[in-house]
């Protein structure tokens, strides 16, 4: 998906929401444990429910893979159905991959051929050529990990330089080296609030992936107050939040319910602009 569709699915549907399918076989509802599939039994009813308010998936691969091949399978069924019934939805795989490039080639051509994912996110720790494989595909997107709303990003994150730059600020200015904002995003934790003022100053027009909205206790306004641009520039993550906002047979519509009103107060926000 190229980035003027993106933006014009956000304005069109007044909502950058991103829903992650964080889908965890001990919380789903026990009444789906009896279906052949039951990851993709739950998130195939938490797509439908939540479609019409968001933009972008994001299911998160740690929760498929420790499943096995059956996990793998129920990501596949996932991906398929999206791209099937709701192709104007943007699908990013969170898998944080990055390595050594070869390895980085393997890791690119498992998620944009073999799965045919829009986005991927990579960890940039090892530099440009574990990061450059995933950027060879046309039309799918790189979101680097920047700044992110863990209990330990400080530890690297904010380490400063000779010249006082921090760590997350010295990757964006070198990554915007290997692409621009076109086919690269940055991954900027809810929590950071002011912080992407700074963001802000270096990648001005990149969107950002910003998960720690809802459980996480990232604030929506203080997020778009400091972080959208006219553009909006923002894809704004909940899981846990909406996902599993009930624990019964009616747990798509409480989804729905959580999703539609994040969406109504993204629309007051993209009102703003």
């Amino acid at each position: 998906m190229e980035k003027k569709q993106l933006v014009e699915q956000i304005f069109a549907k007044k909502s950058f929401l991103c829903v992650g399918l964080d889908t965890d076989i001990k919380k789903i509802p026990s009444h789906l444990l009896d279906e052949e599939d039951p990851i993709f039994a739950f998130n195939k009813a938490i797509i439908d429910a939540t479609a019409p308010y968001c933009v972008a998936y994001k299911p998160n691969l740690a929760f498929y893979e420790c499943l096995g091949v059956k996990g793998l399978v129920a990501f596949e069924h996932t991906v398929e159905y999206l791209k099937a019934l709701y192709p104007n939805h943007l699908i990013i795989a969170d898998a944080k991959r990055g390595d050594i490039g070869n390895t980085s080639a393997m890791y690119a051509r498992t998620f944009f051929e073999q799965y045919d994912i829009d986005a991927l996110t990579v960890a940039p720790y090892m530099g440009e050529d574990s990061v450059t494989p995933f950027l060879d595909y046309a039309n799918k997107w790189v979101v680097l990990l920047a700044l992110t709303s863990n209990k330990g990003s400080g530890d690297f994150q904010l380490m400063e330089n000779a010249h006082g730059e921090r760590l997350f600020e010295q990757v964006l200015r070198k990554s915007q080296e290997w692409a621009d904002d076109e086919r690269m995003m940055y991954v900027v934790g809810a929590t950071q609030g002011r912080m992407f003022e700074d963001i802000r100053k270096i990648a001005p027009r990149h969107f950002l992936l910003v998960p720690g909205v809802g459980a996480q206790g990232g604030s929506l306004q203080e997020v778009c107050r400091y972080g959208m641009n006219q553009e909006c520039g923002l894809l704004v993550n909940s899981s846990r939040g909406i996902i599993y906002a009930a624990t019964d047979e009616r747990f798509a519509d409480a989804a729905a319910t959580q999703a539609r009103q994040l969406q109504e107060q993204m629309a007051v926000e993209l009102d703003k602009i």
